[in-house]
């Protein structure tokens, strides 16, 4: 009979044999063993939600680590006495002095430390290597004073708060001012010649670190700064609500002795030192306005250029107040 046969290769080897053998769980029911309910497919290891999941976590904790790095390094350490005395009046924001141990105490130290305390601010006593590699550094004179990140205004509440200023609004505007010096000095001048604000660009432009605040002379406390996600669109905005658009050009269609527009709602833009203003914002401007020079002179630093203009305007104003 087919199957049956005893010759030698014709025969099954016995661990070979199909169907169930004795000791596994289908030889009888009983052996059956269940594990109990199945679990969600997100907790498989080898399902496709499982790996979604663990792909999700994992994206979300480099976007956490990420953004710890961020706000740590947008963290600034002011350097130097003065400067730090000259933030601690003006009520810049800050979460700790740091005095260097065994410095010679004098008025000016003591005067931070008196205004650190005030303010609650935590005053700490650290080595002055330690003092070094937190400010980078720099030239602190055993003082350094930590700066949150900067808390910017947005455009519209710029325009909103130099509305409600009861004069007509004066808004300075940076393009592509790169150098934090140049904007702290701006800064400084805006607030001196009664600007009510000043908006930079979220890209390609300096930011307020500890740089600028150390130019600003702690002004930046006082006047509000707002960061524009596009600068062009933001003076078309300005434009729409009423403010003349003034640009500083080398080559521009008045001199500051002829700024008519000053006394109105008024925004004066500055360009960088080097190409000026851009292409798309001098396109909205309304005018543009150069500075007298002497032969000889090709062009003035930003901020410098800035405060030649604001203090035209105040000047303006003042005249315009009394009449």
């Amino acid at each position: 009979m087919a199957g049956n046969s005893k010759r030698k290769g014709a025969m099954r080897n016995p661990g070979s044999k199909k169907g169930a053998v004795v000791g596994s769980g289908g030889q009888k029911s009983k052996g059956l063993q269940g594990k109990g309910p199945t679990p969600k497919a997100s907790d498989r290891p080898n399902h496709p939600a499982y790996k979604r999941a663990k792909a999700v976590a994992k994206t979300e904790a480099v976007k956490t680590q990420r953004r710890q790095k961020t706000e740590k390094a947008q963290a600034e350490t002011v350097a130097g006495r003065n400067p730090v005395v000259e933030c601690l009046r003006a009520g810049t924001p800050a979460t700790a002095l740091y005095v260097a141990l065994g410095i010679d105490a004098d008025d000016r130290v003591a005067e931070a430390v008196r205004l650190a305390a005030d303010r609650g601010i935590s005053v700490l006593e650290v080595a002055r290597g330690e003092l070094d590699r937190i400010t980078g550094g720099a030239m602190h004179q055993g003082l350094g004073l930590q700066v949150p990140p900067f808390d910017y205004a947005t455009p519209d509440e710029l325009l909103e708060l130099a509305q409600r200023a009861g004069e007509p609004p004066l808004l300075v505007a940076l393009d592509g001012v790169t150098d934090p010096r140049n904007l702290g000095a701006v800064v400084r001048s805006a607030a001196a010649f009664g600007a009510h604000g000043v908006v930079l660009p979220q890209r390609r432009s300096a930011s307020m670190t500890a740089v600028a605040w150390r130019t600003s002379a702690g002004t930046a406390a006082k006047l509000p700064i707002a960061m524009a996600t596009n600068l062009t669109r933001t003076l078309r905005d300005w434009a729409e609500a009423g403010l003349m658009i003034v640009g500083l050009d080398a080559d521009g269609d008045v001199d500051v002795d002829g700024l008519d527009l000053a006394t109105g709602p008024l925004v004066v833009v500055v360009g960088s030192e080097g190409r000026g203003l851009g292409r798309l914002v001098k396109e909205t401007c309304d005018q543009t306005v150069s500075i007298p020079m002497a032969s000889g002179v090709e062009s003035l630093n930003a901020s410098v250029a800035a405060g030649v203009v604001l203090a035209e305007v105040a000047r303006r104003r003042r005249i315009a107040a009394k009449a």
